[in-house]
């Protein structure tokens, strides 16, 4: 009798594409499949992007370098929408539409209407105008959608050191208005008071108000992104804003303990967002207070972890326009004092080779602006344009450029993104 014997069928060897190992159960693909014979792939998985990440990439694209035509019509439609969206939530508060709207009548009214008031009228046209432009020169400053302009450098620091220069060699703070604050021309009249030496805290008097006002600016423009990230905590959602995502990444790998991997930037950032959500007012008072750039994502931090509004903007508003505004012109008079600029002046021309290139075009430009303090009040000098002045002409416009740039870049996003959540409405 003969049995037959069964073959034994060797064990099935694993998969490639998973391993599972005896103490987790988990499951790891490597992402590669096994090809076969008709050419087709079996096995792996890919991860595909979500509609949101694709959106998202689209919109990084959207720049005048690359879609010039698009770009700018978005940006036009933004800016439209916008509008639309004040107008209609002006007319829905129609108790302060109409107060407004009184107040500007009467206003108006007083304006265009000759009489004994016409000279206050007008002083305070001068001096609305003048504080307002402060003002917004500031908020241009913190706020700009993407890139903040840097107005200190363009507008406040050369006016602080103008005047510095100009009460040094008229001697005088009173310059005559008009021309001042438009250009500063030195008094023609002298007195006894002339032999007094100008000192230091009535050159910050002087620039005192055009300072605070700034400072104030740069608070204000701190407000938007408090706002918002407030508004995300609330709701839950999470916004498509490039410093909020920064914000919650930094947040996310400081909880993780992953702060080994973080620069020495970003491990700064993450411990004042600490600080200034454990601590509250005097935290943020602290780093309004000091120039850092630490402070960057101080309203996006203030705003995610609820901070009150008074808090927040109270002590922003003092540490930004009163205390930091004070160091800076403090800074800035002390640097351009007379002695100290003579001194920069002569040790300039100690450089090797290029010393007396430099030196000399300085010293012509501050010999021109001297003698264009001692004309008369309306006397128009000539002022020959000299190198120097073309060059530092040239970096002002490009930094305005590139502001106006990223700009349009930020409305043609927005209004991407608008688009994006209507069709997701749909």
């Amino acid at each position: 009798m003969v049995t037959k014997s069964k073959k034994k069928t060797p064990p099935r060897k694993a998969a490639p594409v998973a391993a599972v190992t005896n103490k987790e159960k988990k499951v790891e693909f490597n992402g590669v499949g096994l090809k076969t014979n008709n050419g087709h792939v079996n096995g792996g998985l890919r991860p595909s992007p979500s509609t949101n990440t694709l959106n998202r990439l689209a919109r990084e694209k959207i720049v005048l370098w690359r879609q010039p035509f698009t770009t700018t019509y978005y940006a036009v439609m933004e800016g439209l929408n916008l509008g639309l969206e004040f107008l209609t939530g002006l007319l829905n508060r129609k108790a302060f539409l109409v107060s407004l709207s009184i107040i500007s009548a009467l206003a108006y009214y007083a304006y265009i209407t000759p009489g004994q008031h016409s000279p206050y009228v007008e002083l305070l046209e001068k001096k609305f105008m003048w504080w307002g432009w402060w003002v917004f020169l500031g908020v241009l400053s913190s706020v700009g959608l993407g890139s903040g302009l840097h107005t200190f450098l363009i507008y406040l620091g050369p006016h602080i050191a103008a005047v510095t220069l100009a009460a040094y060699e008229c001697n005088s703070l009173d310059f005559p208005e008009p021309p001042y604050p438009d250009s500063i021309v030195c008094p023609q009249k002298s007195d006894a008071s002339a032999s007094i030496a100008i000192t230091l805290w009535q050159i910050v008097a002087k620039v005192r108000v055009e300072s605070l006002l700034w400072g104030a600016g740069t608070a204000i423009g701190e407000l938007p992104p408090y706002f918002m990230a407030r508004a995300a905590r609330l709701s839950g959602e999470e916004p498509d804003d490039e410093e909020y995502k920064e914000f919650l990444q930094l947040m996310n790998a400081d909880k993780k303990g992953a702060a080994d991997e973080m620069s020495l930037a970003d491990r700064g950032k993450a411990w004042v967002e600490r600080f200034i959500s454990r601590v509250g007012f005097p935290g943020i008072l602290l780093f309004a207070s000091i120039p850092n750039p630490l402070f960057d994502l101080a309203g996006i931090t203030c705003g995610h972890f609820l901070v009150p509004f008074w808090s927040f903007f109270g002590a922003t508003l003092i540490g930004k326009a009163i205390v930091k505004m004070h160091v800076q012109m403090l800074f800035v008079i002390i640097a351009f004092s007379e002695h100290h600029v003579e001194n920069l002046i002569h040790q300039m021309g100690k450089i090797p080779y290029i010393g007396d290139m430099i030196r000399q075009p300085i010293r012509e430009m501050l010999q021109k602006q001297k003698k264009a303090l001692h004309r008369a009040p309306g006397t128009h000098v000539e002022q020959s344009v000299s190198t120097l002045q073309a060059v530092l002409g040239g970096i002002v416009s490009l930094m305005i450029l590139g502001f106006l740039l990223s700009l349009i870049n930020s409305l043609a996003q927005r209004y991407h993104k608008r688009l994006c959540e209507k069709r997701k409405a749909v």
